[in-house]
């Protein structure tokens, strides 16, 4: 899943239908603020892509544990990860490029917050694992939908204007939430463990690859496929690592 050869490459400049063309008032404002990409924000889908995106998912999940349960208010943890999120989002927003330690950043942060989110909608709200995960799955899909509704395109090659920017990091955000909740189903509600969870996704995760490489699956469909599961994978393994392997993740809810 190195590169989805029906979409643009990354330095692809926007189309000119899709250039800013002035204004006024607050989206003239908002454009200086936020200026329209000149290329697509993204990095190539290689080997390195998928190391990154579990060591940001394990360590945004490592991160948010730490600031709900190392002892300090949880406000003050849940006011970091906010304050965090926005300063990734705005530099994220600000560039007109792909930068790689911003992207990274934001990913970290998202991998943060989102599990902050998660962890909240249990602990405060007390909704079940498997409620989360299924809300979070159903609001993955909804973002799907519309941004397939206006951009007739999923593919994160074509991320070459703010609005399908917006959309790809609302995927993100989803993506990372629902696999906490997901990650912590399967370990808790299913009474797999942290390692079971490890093992169980490790394999889910080689199924799109495979799919795509032998069987014609669509690569953009692969691609999501396995950027949804890095997220449950990482968090497993953030939670092994990080937790008594005795108990389980619910007893530190």
């Amino acid at each position: 899943m190195s590169h989805d050869p029906h979409t643009p490459p990354r330095d692809l400049a926007r189309p000119p239908a899709t250039r800013a063309t002035g204004g006024t008032g607050v989206t003239s404002r908002l454009r200086t603020l936020f200026p329209e990409p000149v290329a697509a924000k993204v990095p190539e889908v290689a080997v390195i892509f998928w190391a990154l995106k579990l060591l940001t998912t394990a360590g945004g999940e490592a991160l948010s544990d730490y600031l709900a349960f190392s002892g300090g208010s949880k406000v003050m943890g849940g006011a970091v990860e906010i304050v965090f999120l926005a300063v990734a989002l705005w530099l994220q927003f600000r560039a007109r490029r792909y930068v790689a330690q911003i992207y990274w950043l934001l990913a970290l942060a998202i991998g943060t917050s989102g599990t902050g989110i998660a962890d909240v909608m249990h602990v405060v709200l007390g909704l079940s694992y498997a409620v989360t995960t299924l809300f979070w799955a159903v609001v993955l899909a909804g973002v799907f939908i519309v941004w397939n509704h206006y951009e007739h395109t999923l593919s994160i090659h074509s991320i070459v204007t703010t609005r399908r920017e917006i959309f790809y990091w609302a995927t993100v955000m989803a993506t990372f939430a629902l696999g906490t909740a997901l990650g912590d189903f399967t370990a808790t509600t299913l009474h797999i463990g942290f390692a079971g969870s490890i093992l169980l996704f490790a394999v889910v995760i080689t199924i799109p690859a495979v799919a795509w490489r032998w069987f014609g699956l669509n690569a953009i469909v692969a691609f999501w496929a396995a950027y949804v599961v890095t997220r449950p994978l990482g968090a497993s393994v953030a939670d092994y690592l990080s937790k008594p392997h005795s108990l389980s993740a619910a007893e530190f809810a």
